[in-house]
């Protein structure tokens, strides 16, 4: 479709001659799916009135203990530390967004009187500016209201580069304004399609001025708040235990009418998955689990009491398994796998490649994941619009050993291959979960097959995720040579899911380990083609530039995709819950019930 049948299309359901569905309709035709769909109408200025909740809210509150289960505790309650899923979650019981993602893509307010548009005002022409009204009447958890001063101190907050945070990418390259005392102005230096970044979803809760003012920069680690938090949710903080307990009770005078519906919310950490997983569906004990990360066979098991069932919300989600590029073995300045080393052996890309071939995708969805893991070959894939026709996967240890004997890897008397003093020896690391242990112990065994010698590494889930700078085993120092984890798209657009292979946000011990970066990749042309996504407005070639990034990461094969991750949890019959995998679990807390 050209850009002119495009703006035909868009003008049509701005005069009311198409319906949004029709619109929607003729996109999926040619491969844009709802969300991109209803956001070129946002940004055409025929954004629709926000979603309502699926089943009726009921008239009333009271509705006694909620109790929640996520087997990964939350270590801290500060959002722009949040490192994790756990810790986003966490925060997001306490903090709000001015908007969040629902799951057809479009954007519903929080914070916000209503979603910026053309047709209100809220987006510039030019898309070098969007305004945002907020919502009056809104009080912080200890009484004092939330204004424009507010969200323009979390921008200062976010993007000073003492403060570390996790969510500076969204905030330090653009302009905030404060217009009045319930609207700023967020500036961009350049024509930004993707305008929902900042202020929105996980990266966009806000913390209270006048509980931080004291804590920037250098000194944000020692504010008091970080553990104890005062925002503007539905649940005020009662109690909090690092690891182990998040508490909260119903906020009397929440901004949304007639909610919450629960009195108190509990979120328990700790355990595994499958022991969350029969907490709802066998024994009742909790209400909803979180990150069911078990083998579909015991789900369909537990799904047979009746008592509970699956959710299973198709998103962006991917297990996949990182190449480190830098030299974790070897310490530069006090600080392992420094940016100035190179992997001894996976700099090879024929390793690398090798590697690839040996990990069969295809029995991880059959006999580990099911429902829950499809196979795939690319990082991106959803929405569909995104995803590349360019990348196929396939299990070959045959190939794997040609690849290797081409390039000069020989087996020693041992079995393992070497080459110029070195040997493929590697330490694959991932958390403590059965279909990762399972996982590991199926490339392990094809590994041997080609001469390759792994050793695996479990680390405690709390461990592994933790945003403790000072712990060794975390995910975002990547101190071994492989590791698999899952990486989540809190938004239905590409652009803060893939700067996770942009140069600048390379993780080092200058930030703390907090850059998106991990494997610390850099490629030019994938800058390249990421600035210029930044600034793209056509819709066709913005997804173009986002695939060939997609080609760029996995065809190095330092980025090796396993299987996609949907947002799979559990919950009672009876829980009326609003999910979407283009949020936060608790992005739509106040719209949860139970069935009278």
């Amino acid at each position: 479709m050209n850009e002119d049948n495009l703006r035909q299309l868009i003008g049509r359901v701005q005069r009311g001659s198409l319906s949004r569905r029709g619109f929607v309709k003729r996109m999926a035709a040619v491969g844009l799916t709802a969300p991109m769909a209803t956001q070129l109408l946002a940004m055409a200025g025929a954004a629709p009135a926000a979603a309502q909740t699926v089943t009726p809210y009921p008239a009333r509150r009271g509705g006694g203990a909620l109790k929640v289960l996520y087997w990964q505790g939350a270590t801290l309650l500060n959002p722009h530390f949040a490192v994790g899923t756990k810790d986003q979650d966490g925060s997001r019981v306490f903090y709000e967004p001015l908007a969040g993602w629902a799951q057809d893509g479009t954007l519903e307010p929080v914070l916000a009187a209503e979603i910026p548009s053309r047709e209100n005002g809220g987006l510039a022409e030019d898309g070098r500016s969007v305004t945002w009204k907020l919502k009056r009447g809104v009080k912080w958890h200890d009484g004092q209201d939330f204004s424009a001063d507010d969200v323009v101190f979390n921008w200062e907050y976010a993007k000073d580069p003492a403060t570390a945070s996790v969510t500076t990418g969204s905030y330090r390259d653009v302009n905030v304004v404060k217009v009045d005392d319930h609207t700023v102005r967020v500036e961009f230096t350049r024509p930004t399609p993707f305008w929902a970044d900042a202020f929105v979803g996980s990266r966009g809760m806000m913390i209270p001025k006048h509980l931080f003012k004291d804590y920037t920069g250098a000194k944000s680690r020692d504010a008091p708040a970080n553990l104890r938090p005062v925002g503007t949710s539905g649940y005020k903080f009662t109690d909090f235990q690092p690891g182990d307990m998040v508490r909260g009770e119903a906020n009397p005078n929440y901004h949304m009418p007639n909610r919450p519906f629960f009195d108190t919310l509990e979120v328990k950490g700790g355990g595994d998955a499958v022991s969350a997983a029969r907490a709802v569906m066998q024994t009742g004990e909790f209400d909803y689990a979180w990150n069911m990360q078990v083998e579909d066979e015991i789900l369909k098991r537990l799904e047979a009491n009746g008592r509970g069932k699956v959710n299973i919300v198709p998103g962006g989600g991917i297990e996949f398994i990182q190449l480190h590029t830098r030299d974790p073995w070897t310490e530069v300045e006090g600080e392992r796998a420094h940016i100035s080393t190179t992997h001894p052996t996976l700099s090879d890309p024929a390793v690398r490649q090798a590697i690839a071939l040996l990990c069969d995708r295809n029995a991880l969805e059959q006999f580990i994941y099911g429902r829950g893991g499809p196979a795939t070959a690319n990082f991106l894939n959803n929405p569909p619009r995104f995803r590349s026709e360019n990348m196929k996967f396939e299990f070959s240890i045959a190939k794997a050993n040609e690849i290797l004997d081409a390039a000069g890897w020989v087996r020693a008397r041992d079995g393992i291959r070497a080459k110029d003093g070195k040997r493929l020896k590697f330490v694959y690391q991932t958390s403590i979960n059965t279909p990762r242990q399972r996982t590991q112990a199926v490339i392990k065994q094809a590994a041997q097959r080609a001469g390759i010698d792994i050793e695996v590494k479990a680390v405690t889930a709390s461990v592994f995720f933790s945003s403790d700078v000072a712990n060794p085993d975390t995910y975002t120092k990547f101190w071994t040579d492989i590791q698999m984890y899952t990486t989540t798209m809190p938004q239905a657009d590409p652009q803060l899911f893939m700067n996770q292979y942009v140069s600048w946000e390379m993780s080092t011990k200058a930030n703390s380990w907090q850059g998106r970066n991990i494997v610390r990749w850099k490629n030019d042309e994938y800058d390249a083609a990421y600035r210029a996504a930044e600034g793209e407005l056509d819709p066709v070639k913005r997804a173009a530039l986002f695939i060939r990034m997609n080609d760029l990461i996995v065809g190095s094969n330092h980025v090796i995709p396993l299987v996609g991750r949907p947002t799979v949890s559990a919950s009672l019959n009876t829980l009326h819950h609003k999910l979407s995998a283009w949020d936060l679990t608790f992005g739509f807390l106040h719209d949860w019930h139970r069935a009278a």
